[in-house]
C-alpha cells in the first residue's frame, strides 16, 4: 500500500523507544534523523521533510508528557498529530448534485479513477455519470466504457468525434438525468501546451464544482511541479491517488497536496472497480502508524456482506481472531474476505495488529487471489464435512481420493490444506495481540496527551 514502506520505517524507528519512560535530547535527535531518512525515502519533498521533523523535534523537547505514557506512545502521538495536519482535511464532496473534473498525465489512472468514483458514489444512494472526452489516447474510449459498464453507471463518450470540448458539452447534456457528472479527460506524456490548453477548454465549458488532480503513487519529486502547474491552470481542489496497490514509495502524493494546498479525496487500493475508498486523514494515518482504522474496517466488512449475501451471523471477525478457524469456515468466508480487500490491507485496519506485525508474517499467508480461491472451493466440495471440520487428519490417500473427485492435481489439494495452516496460524498470532486491555491503556494515554499542533487525540480514529 502506498508510504507503506514509510510505515515500517516509522514503525522501526519508534520501536527503539519501547521501555523508556523519559526521552533525552539525545533520543530525540535520533528519532527525528530517523524520520527525516525515513521520509526522504519515501519521496517527500525535502521542505516538507525539513518542516515535519522540525516540528516533531520541537514538540517532543517542550512538550510535557502525561504522567505514565511511556516515551514511544508520546512520540507516537506527536508524529500522528504533525502528518495529520500535513496532510489536512479530506477533500470537500457533498453527497448532493456536482461536476467533477479530472487532470492528470497519461498514464496516471484517471479513467479507472473516473469509474471507481462514480461507483462510489451509486453506492451512496446518487445516479452519476462518467464523461469520456479523451480523443488522444487510442482505447480511450472502450476502456472508459468497459469500466463503466463494470460499475454499472451512466456513460458518454464519442469514438467518433475528434473535439474533447465538445464531447464534454454533448455528454452533459445526454447525461442530464445524473446526479453526479465525472468527467475525464486527456493526459499526456509531459506537461504539454497543448494539454493544458485543452483542459482550460473543457472546465469553461463542464464549469465543475471541483477540480481534481489524478496522481500514480509512483509519482515522486515530479509530483511537485506537475500540481502547481495543474494548480495554475484550473486550480486544483483535492488529490486522488492510484495503484496504491503496488511498490510504489508515494511521497510525491504529500506534496502535491502541500503544493496545491488541496487535500486527498480518493485512494485507488486496487484494479477492480470497487478497490476505491474515500480519503479520510485519520485512518490513513493510523493505518500508516499500524494503530488501525476501524471505520474503514466496518465499511469494508458491510460492503463484502452485502455482495455476497451473508447474515451478520455468518460473519464472525472474533472467532476467527480467536483461531477457532476450520475448514468450513475459510470455506465460508474467503469469498467475502475477497470482497473487502487484499487481506493485508484489511489487517492493516485492525488496531494491534496491522503494522509490525503483519510485517513479520508469510508473504503466502496473504495470497488468496480470486483464481486460487475457485480452485479451493472445488476442492473443498470434494471433501467429507469431518475432514472440512479437522483438515489437519487428511492423509495421503484422502488427498489421491479428493483430488480425483474434485478433478484437481494432488499438489493443489497439499496447497489448499498448507494455505489453510498459514491462515490459521496468522489468525491464532492474533491472540493476545490488540488485545482489549492493551487497546484501553492506548486509548487512555493517547487521549490525555492534548496540546500542541494537533489539539489532543479526541478524533483520533480508533482511539477517537
Amino acid at each position: 500500500m502506498v508510504l507503506d514502506d514509510l510505515g515500517s520505517s516509522l514503525r522501526g524507528t519508534l520501536d527503539k523507544l519501547r521501555g523508556k519512560s523519559r526521552l533525552s535530547e539525545e533520543d530525540i535527535e535520533e528519532i527525528v534523523k530517523e524520520i527525516q531518512r525515513s521520509l526522504l525515502s519515501a519521496d517527500v519533498d525535502v521542505s516538507l521533510v525539513m518542516e515535519l521533523s522540525d516540528n516533531i523535534k520541537e514538540r517532543a523537547l517542550e512538550e510535557e508528557p502525561p504522567a505514565g505514557t511511556p516515551a514511544r506512545d508520546f512520540v507516537l502521538r506527536i508524529v500522528y498529530e504533525e502528518l495529520v495536519d500535513l496532510i489536512g482535511d479530506s477533500t470537500e464532496l457533498p453527497l448532493e448534485e456536482q461536476t467533477i473534473l479530472l487532470a492528470g498525465l497519461q498514464g496516471s489512472g484517471k479513467t479507472t479513477s473516473a469509474a471507481k468514483m462514480a461507483w462510489w458514489f451509486s453506492t451512496k444512494g446518487l445516479r452519476p455519470a462518467v464523461i469520456q472526452t479523451d480523443t488522444f489516447r487510442p482505447g480511450a474510449y472502450d476502456q472508459a466504457e468497459e469500466m463503466a459498464e463494470r460499475a454499472e453507471v451512466d456513460f458518454y463518450g464519442d469514438p467518433d468525434s475528434e473535439d474533447p470540448v465538445e464531447i464534454a458539452r454533448e455528454g452533459l447534456e445526454e447525461t442530464s438525468d445524473a446526479d453526479v457528472h465525472i468527467v475525464d479527460t486527456a493526459g499526456r506524456h509531459a506537461l504539454e501546451d497543448d494539454l493544458i490548453a485543452e483542459i482550460e477548454e473543457i472546465e469553461d465549458v463542464v464549469d465543475p464544482d471541483t477540480s481534481l488532480l489524478v496522481l500514480d503513487a509512483a509519482i515522486g519529486q515530479g509530483a511537485k511541479d506537475q500540481a502547481q502547474q495543474f494548480d495554475e491552470s484550473i486550480g486544483i481542489d483535492g488529490v486522488v491517488i492510484t495503484k496504491l496497490d503496488g511498490t510504489a514509495k508515494g511521497g510525491g502524493a504529500l506534496t502535491a497536496v502541500d503544493q496545491t494546498d488541496s487535500s486527498i479525496a480518493f485512494l485507488g487500493t486496487g484494479e477492480e472497480v470497487q478497490d476505491v475508498e474515500r480519503f479520510e486523514p485519520d485512518g490513513f494515518i493510523s493505518r500508516l502508524l499500524g494503530m488501525g482504522d476501524l471505520s474503514q474496517l466496518a465499511e469494508r466488512v458491510e460492503r463484502a456482506m452485502e455482495q455476497t449475501d451473508m447474515e451478520e451471523e455468518d460473519w464472525d471477525p472474533e472467532d476467527m481472531l480467536q483461531g477457532q478457524f476450520t475448514l468450513n469456515d475459510m470455506q465460508k468466508q474467503m469469498e467475502a474476505m475477497n470482497n473487502m480487500g487484499p487481506l493485508d490491507q484489511v489487517m492493516d485496519m485492525i488496531p494491534g495488529i496491522g503494522g509490525g506485525i503483519k510485517d513479520q508474517l508469510p508473504e503466502d499467508a496473504m495470497d488468496v487471489t480470486q483464481e486460487r480461491m475457485q480452485t479451493f472451493t472445488v476442492i473443498m466440495d470434494s471433501m467429507t464435512e469431518a475432514e472440512k471440520e479437522y483438515p489437519k487428519a487428511i492423509g495421503a490417500s484422502q488427498i489421491q481420493r479428493i483430488a480425483r473427485g474434485s478433478g484437481t492435481e494432488e499438489e493443489q489439494v497439499r496447497e489448499l490444506l498448507q494455505q489453510y495452516k498459514m491462515m490459521e496460524r496468522t489468525m491464532k498470532q492474533f491472540q493476545g495481540m490488540g488485545s482489549e486491555q492493551e487497546m484501553q491503556r492506548m486509548m487512555q494515554q493517547m487521549q490525555q496527551g492534548g496540546g500542541g499542533g494537533g489539539g489532543g487525540m479526541g478524533g483520533m480514529g480508533p482511539f477517537g
